[in-house]
């Protein structure tokens, strides 16, 4: 039994000296702090044999490294540890992290003590003791249950914790959704230049593939029977004698029968002024644009439908982005988008939603989204990757705090209220949404409240023991 407690009293000795070192050693507090702490645990550590009282509990290291036994022990070196009784201070400058005794009443009188707890574990005593290692109980004040779980730390351990505080603002949260893309061309914005006749091409103008021409540029000279029959009837009606209506009716047929060959009206006008039918029609490029695709070379025999060149119009493209199913109802038609290609990656280029494809794939479960930009400069091209972030914040303020202040275990959200005068108090907050490093709470803080940004899980563990403690048996009676 004896053994056992001795045992009992090393672990937490060796427990409690491993967390002085380590608050001495780490650098949790300024640098310019450490040594006196460290020289202050020394000398309380090596207070002289004649001041220490009560059984040896263990021996030391005489070198004052982390290192401890049951029995008396040498070190490598032939020096003895150095023992250790149930009297001596184990070297903390301070106690740890706990609730210090309250400051009297308003009207002067002290509080009456209701019952002293231990300062490392749930137990109580109705009078002041102390634990196997020699730590005074602390005293718990009959009206300090009205502050409930509200704990007090000292100016000079908040300031080595570095616990700091930050007040709870409105903002416009700005949660992005992020989704990959690729840039393909504008389908409407692509043109094919073929005939609806069987023709001949003369020739090809001076234009490949890759070149950009503009609308109405001869793209190359064509000629073909039918059309050649269609332009001499409809100058042979031009060339009649005019009988009225039934003249214009013949000019506006010949006219008609032109036109759905798709004679471009250039040709036709130029029939109109001189009176004469080419041999050849010069063929213009429908649309401005790239020449994408040329299939049209010198003297080569085209059915009707054949494509001759393939025109794509860049100055407006799409981004293709495949959002992912849990981020639908995010977006919506409408919305800003931020495109960033892989070959510019520091030049974003803005965009819009407009349309969002009403199927799912089922392979990668995504929604495809539509994003049309301008791409005057030409340097969008098609198939390339994009990195795409659409704008999915909602406009109006919100009350937030930093994503650090909110102690989330799961089951519970707690954030801890800076209640001044080194006073904290635990308070349990619905949480929204997320973005830009910060969280909105929907309630339990208010705006303008001071909540804990930095070292809350310390301040939160002593609150846990200091609401354990109240519960314990109606929080009142000793054990």
């Amino acid at each position: 039994m004896k053994r056992s407690l001795k045992m009992f009293r090393f672990a937490l000795a060796i427990a409690a000296a491993g967390a002085a070192g380590f608050f001495a050693g780490r650098s949790i507090w300024p640098a310019s702090t450490q040594a006196p702490q460290s020289s202050t645990a020394a000398s309380k550590i090596s207070s002289s044999p004649s001041a220490a009282s009560g059984p040896v509990i263990y021996y030391r290291d005489p070198d004052g490294r982390p290192a401890y036994s049951l029995t008396p022990k040498k070190t490598p070196g032939g020096k003895d540890y150095l023992p250790v009784r149930a009297s001596e201070d184990l070297g903390f400058e301070d106690k740890p992290l706990s609730l210090p005794p309250a400051a009297p009443a308003a009207s002067g009188a002290p509080r009456r003590v209701r019952f002293y707890r231990a300062p490392m574990s749930p137990d109580t005593s109705p009078t002041p003791k102390k634990d196997p290692m020699g730590m005074d109980y602390i005293p718990v004040y009959e009206n300090e249950e009205d502050e409930g779980a509200t704990v007090k730390i000292s100016p000079g351990k908040l300031q080595r914790t570095n616990v700091r505080s930050e007040p709870a603002e409105r903002r416009v949260l700005s949660a992005p959704v992020r989704a990959p893309g690729v840039i393909q061309f504008d389908e409407r914005r692509i043109s094919i230049v073929a005939l609806r006749f069987e023709g001949f091409i003369e020739s090809v103008e001076n234009v490949a593939t890759g070149d950009y021409v503009r609308k109405g540029q001869p793209l190359m000279r064509i000629y073909g029977p039918s059309l050649s029959s269609a332009a001499a009837e409809y100058l042979a009606v031009l060339n009649a004698p005019s009988d009225g209506a039934i003249s214009a009716q013949r000019v506006k047929g010949a006219r008609r029968r032109l036109d759905n060959l798709g004679m471009p009206e250039s040709a036709i006008a130029a029939i109109e002024r001189t009176r004469n039918v080419p041999p050849s029609v010069a063929w213009p490029a429908p649309a401005d644009g790239h020449i994408l695709e040329r299939a049209a070379v010198n003297g080569m025999r085209a059915a009707p439908g054949d494509m001759l060149f393939r025109i794509v119009d860049h100055s407006v493209v799409w981004a293709l982005a495949d959002i992912a199913e849990r981020d639908l109802a995010l977006i919506a038609v409408g919305q800003t988008v931020s495109i960033r290609p892989r070959a510019y990656p520091d030049r974003p280029f803005a965009g819009q939603i407009t349309l969002i494809y009403p199927h799912l794939n089922a392979e990668t479960r995504t929604v495809r989204a539509r994003i049309e930009l301008p791409n005057d400069d030409g340097l969008l091209r098609a198939d390339m990757y994009a990195d795409v972030e659409i704008a999915a914040g909602e406009e109006a303020p919100a009350l937030t705090v930093p994503d650090s202040a909110v102690i989330d275990s799961g089951a519970r959200q707690v954030v801890l209220i800076d209640k001044g005068e080194g006073r904290f108090e635990p308070r349990e907050v619905k949480l929204g949404r997320r973005g830009d490093g910060r969280v909105e709470i929907r309630e339990g803080v208010l705006e303008g409240d001071k909540v804990v940004v930095s070292a809350n899980f310390l301040i939160d563990a002593e609150s846990n023991l200091k609401a354990a403690l109240h519960s314990l048996d109606g929080g009142g009676k000793a054990q």
